[in-house]
């Protein structure tokens, strides 16, 4: 499951947090702001979606959303619509969340899910059970420990003291668990680019290559893993988010069989956020089966 899966699908996207002014050497945001950053998501040049994505971010918290909706002819790897919903803790360069939650609609059926974290692991899981839960690969308890969620594992962190557009961010690997999928995002460098969007940030981004390696809870039969699993050539590209060590992602490129999915920020805006609500102790509706 990819960043744009996650969202379209079952509740990923990666997200980008950037400045909101015309150089990336601007003044520094407040320490605690909302970005609220706009993407398009294209296949084969073609618009199929959008998708909104917004984080409140303090020096040791943050909290994201994201909502999307991609449909149409070229839609195959990405159809349907949802939201999902992150909150965690940043201490040095540990970005840990410790609450997320998803809800999605595909192909007219709903599904939802609410989770905590203690510790990098699952602690709790409520989730609507898949209706094709027998053919998917299953999900073991292993399978839902030292993971992080589809959002916050779009937020890198620096060492204090080091550049946030270091190559040293691309070598990692992400362990990804949405709550019914686990999935690794192998990053590697690539190359050192700029980027320019239409409103919000215009400077360097660091761009990591990514392998996606699925592990449990998908179909072997799916699209997603058929055209993307294990195939080399995707890219993220990571913006800095000034006065901060994080870095997030501003596009996304994923050549596939049957064409390159792209998602990519158009613009961001800041406003003041709102101060952070504790997270959630345990999940709540709309989960109908505990897992």
């Amino acid at each position: 499951m990819t960043m744009a899966a996650a969202l379209c699908k079952s509740g990923l996207v990666a997200a980008t947090v950037a400045l909101a002014l015309p150089d990336a050497r601007a003044a520094s945001p407040p320490a605690e702001t909302r970005a609220t950053i706009y993407y398009s998501i294209s296949m084969v040049g073609v618009p199929i979606g959008q998708i909104t994505w917004a984080i409140d971010l303090s020096p040791r918290a943050y909290q994201a959303s994201a909502s999307g909706k991609a449909s149409g002819a070229l839609s195959i790897l990405v159809n349907g619509e949802g939201r999902v919903a992150t909150q965690g803790t940043i201490d040095g360069e540990a970005v840990a969340p410790t609450f997320f939650s998803s809800n999605v609609t595909d192909d007219g059926e709903t599904t939802g899910l609410q989770m905590t974290f203690e510790n990098g692991s699952v602690k709790t899981l409520r989730a609507d059970e898949p209706t094709d839960k027998s053919k998917r690969i299953p999900v073991r308890d292993e399978d839902k420990m030292h993971v992080t969620d589809p959002l916050s594992a779009m937020l890198i962190a620096a060492p204090e003291g080091e550049p946030p557009l270091s190559p040293a961010r691309c070598e990692r690997t992400l362990p990804v668990f949405d709550g019914q999928r686990r999935y690794d995002l192998i990053l590697s460098f690539k190359r050192m680019d700029r980027i320019k969007l239409d409103r919000g940030y215009a400077g360097p981004v660091l761009v990591c290559a990514v392998v996606l390696r699925p592990i449990a809870g998908y179909r072997p039969d799916s699209v997603l893993v058929k055209y993307v699993g294990g195939r080399p050539g995707m890219e993220i590209w990571f913006m800095p988010i000034a006065g901060t060590p994080i870095i997030a992602p501003g596009r996304l490129k994923m050549p596939t069989g049957i064409g390159t999915l792209e998602i990519e920020a158009d613009k961001i805006d800041w406003t003041m956020a709102r101060p952070m609500a504790p997270a959630p102790t345990g999940p709540q509706a709309p989960g109908r089966q505990p897992q």
